[in-house]
């Protein structure tokens, strides 16, 4: 029982089940799912569809954080990847084009590569802060989503191109698929390989990686063009569930979800440590609380102060600097001595 409450993801799962809890009190077939026409659906199914573009975002910011640093342009780079593809489809004689359909993908995969690698190059090559860094981007993307649309919402129908996010394959939305697929094969990349080491060691320490050989800044830029490409992945699911590209509402503040969801995940903001699986769940639980802000009825005007007094409570709870001084007896002890446990790793070490 002691390692289960001092488990890092306890209190984001046990936050999680509340959430289905409350959503089954007030919507009892909430975790009910019905086949149709071959695909499922229901509750659970929406809330994994709706939370796939901010896994990916989630997913991206993870390893830049890891790495000491803070993507904020990937709302931005949403907007621009769905700008982009849209664009370009609308152009076509014929939309239904499933291979100049793919080109137009592409070039907005690349074109967002582009803006995470100047990201990367920014925080690496100049210097800058990487909250400054990305900063520039989260304010002046927008207003290139924004000239790429013209200020006008670009819609489509392209049967090829809804297929990213409103699309489904073996009775799963293709969108949920893809955003699974990534994560499984970046959590492989990291975990068994060196590349997830040497992130951390690059986020614990920077200039002592560089001192052993680690050559940090290659590593720093490719962190941010993958942020930036798992961004651009989440416009086009957005954008082609909707069938339309908005430069100036799409994405809006899925940079600041994607931080909580990492955050709630366990994975330090300071860098040096980072958790995939923890992550995931972090996604599944912002989505989940805006799931829940609808079925229970939560007023519009409130909805965002309802989500952050959960996430601020899930965060506290996380803590052990909290847990030390709010909980009683023995409970108090448990999480005193892991608050202790860096600092005695700290006083030992040469």
């Amino acid at each position: 029982m002691r390692k289960v409450l001092g488990h890092r993801l306890f209190w984001p799962v046990a936050l999680l089940a509340a959430l289905l809890v409350t959503n089954v009190i007030y919507s009892p077939d909430f975790l009910s799912i019905r086949v149709r026409d071959g695909h499922l659906y229901g509750s659970l199914i929406d809330i994994m569809r709706l939370g796939s573009p901010l896994l990916l975002v989630a997913l991206g910011m993870t390893l830049v954080i890891a790495t000491g640093g803070i993507d904020l342009s990937v709302g931005a780079l949403v907007a621009i990847s769905g700008a982009v593809a849209c664009l370009n489809i609308s152009h076509l004689t014929n939309q239904k084009d499933s291979g100049a359909v793919v080109l137009a993908v592409l070039l907005a995969l690349a074109v967002c590569v582009a803006l995470g690698i100047w990201n990367g190059l920014l925080v690496a090559g100049a210097g800058m802060q990487p909250i400054i860094a990305t900063l520039v981007l989260m304010v002046a993307g927008r207003g290139v989503a924004q000239m790429i649309t013209g200020g006008q919402i670009i819609t489509v129908n392209s049967q090829p191109y809804h297929l990213i996010g409103g699309g489904y394959e073996l009775g799963l939305p293709l969108s949920v698929l893809i955003a699974a697929a990534v994560l499984v094969l970046t959590g492989l990349t990291v975990r068994r390989s060196a590349l997830g080491l040497l992130l951390e060691s690059v986020g614990g320490n920077r200039e002592a990686s560089r001192l052993v050989g680690i050559r940090a800044g290659a590593l720093t830029v490719t962190v941010y063009a993958f942020c930036a490409l798992c961004a651009a992945g989440a416009g086009l699911m957005i954008s082609s569930n909707v069938a339309s590209a908005d430069g100036n509402n799409a994405g809006l503040w899925i940079e600041l979800d994607a931080i909580l969801a990492v955050v709630i995940g366990g994975t330090s903001l300071s860098g040096g440590r980072f958790h995939l699986g923890g992550t995931a769940i972090g996604a599944l639980v912002i989505q989940t609380l805006s799931t829940t802000v609808y079925t229970i009825g939560v007023p519009p005007e409130t909805t965002l102060m309802f989500k952050a007094l959960v996430v601020t409570a899930v965060c506290l709870l996380q803590s052990p600097a909290f847990r030390a001084k709010v909980l009683p007896g023995r409970a108090r002890r448990r999480a005193a001595a892991v608050q202790a446990k860096p600092r005695k790793k700290e006083a030992t070490a040469p």
